[in-house]
């Protein structure tokens, strides 16, 4: 690999990769026949500090770089999509604009408890009328003296169901559009916060995406994140972490497509010899690999961008829109290598390759990724 890990970095890896392989992966067929939440290995993941990477010791994190963070969650990826998913989630849009805006109070409150892994974090942005477009959302949050009180219903939010704490969006001021936007610390089991639907989805199938529902949802007003018109702010900075998260998840998806297509080209015998002696066979591995360790860079350059505290949004966007569609070309190439058998879910490669069409569009679609590279390399109005 041409980037050079440091030593703790090697030791991250090696330990995430052993608890993994051995911990996550056994399960990984069955949790996601049964839509089965993963929440005893959620909990080892928490003991092993794996649920507050970047967050300082001080709060109980594990204070690792972002490079670290991308190494383990591409561990996890490569042996429980789902699993990754909701740690991502956790440690990105959960933990993330928490220590980055929280008071004292929040970060003593509920960042502790979710850096330690004691409990689970989700962030509800998303709205039936409002994905891309955040200043299309619906929510609203009234001041009501020391309080606000909250109106709306979130959906596709992954984890809502088995989170303890949820970071929403609702607008305090719509008139401000962008600008109106705040961010709330909201507990499950507050009166008027509910959980709604629960999506049957064709991938991910162990992570719940759920329909959040706020009715007069009473918040105390020291669970605002920031100040009253920062939640736009705050979503974007927590997406620009989010998604090298997502670009690392399509890197371990995508080696573990790459890994069984080896194995299983070793394995498989046809006109009297192994399929991997055919050219048309190694060529496809040959590009899965190329491709996979591609995107393993872009995803290592915008980690270790974030690491030296430079802007690494353009980079963030790059990562996340080459290795998600390059994870879902890879697993392509997985599947039409096992040939009928990677139809089957006898073979992993059949879940792999549902669970990485979600790549390209969550956090993010691609087209949005395109627009944020594109206004970094053009300009906004070109």
């Amino acid at each position: 690999m041409a980037y050079e890990l440091n030593e703790e970095q090697k030791m991250i890896q090696a330990m995430v990769r052993d608890f993994a392989r051995e911990e996550v992966m056994p399960g990984a067929g069955e949790r996601d026949r049964k839509k089965i939440f993963p929440a005893d290995i959620i909990k080892k993941m928490g003991e092993l500090g794996l649920m507050g990477m970047n967050v300082p010791p001080e709060y109980n994190g594990a204070g690792v770089d972002t490079v670290s963070y991308s190494l383990a969650l591409q561990e996890i990826a490569y042996a429980c999509a789902s699993t990754a998913v909701i740690m991502s989630v956790h440690n990105s849009v959960a933990c993330g604009p928490i220590y980055l805006f929280g008071s004292d109070y929040l970060k003593e409150t509920y960042l502790k408890p979710l850096a330690a892994g004691k409990k689970l974090g989700s962030f509800a942005l998303t709205e039936p009328n409002a994905g891309s477009d955040p200043a299309s959302q619906r929510s609203r949050a009234v001041k009501d003296g020391d309080s606000y009180i909250i109106n709306g219903t979130k959906m596709f939010i992954t984890s809502g169901k088995n989170s303890d704490i949820t970071v929403v969006t609702a607008y305090t001021d719509p008139e401000k559009r962008h600008n109106g936007i705040s961010a709330f610390v909201v507990e499950k089991g507050t009166p008027g916060f509910s959980v709604g639907k629960e999506e049957e989805k064709m991938g991910l199938r162990a992570s719940d995406t759920v329909e959040l529902i706020f009715e007069d949802c009473r918040v105390p007003a020291s669970n605002l994140l920031g100040e009253e018109g920062d939640g736009f702010k705050i979503a974007m900075t927590s997406l620009d972490g989010g998604r090298i998260g997502i670009a690392s998840q399509s890197v371990g998806i995508a080696q573990a497509c790459l890994d069984a297509s080896v194995n299983y080209a070793r394995e498989r015998t046809q006109f009297g010899r192994p399929i991997s002696q055919f050219q048309a066979i190694r060529w496809m591995i040959a590009d899965m690999a190329t491709e996979i360790e591609a995107a393993r860079l872009l995803t290592f350059n915008a980690a270790s961008m974030r690491d030296r505290g430079e802007n690494f949004s353009a980079a963030a966007s790059m990562a996340k829109v080459f290795a998600s569609e390059m994870a879902n070309r890879v697993a392509y190439k997985a599947l039409q290598i096992h040939g009928g058998y990677g139809y089957i879910k006898e073979y992993p490669v059949e879940r792999y390759y549902r669970d990485a069409r979600v790549l390209t569009i969550y956090e993010g679609t691609s087209e949005i990724q395109r627009v944020v590279i594109a206004n970094h390399v053009i300009g906004r109005k070109g």
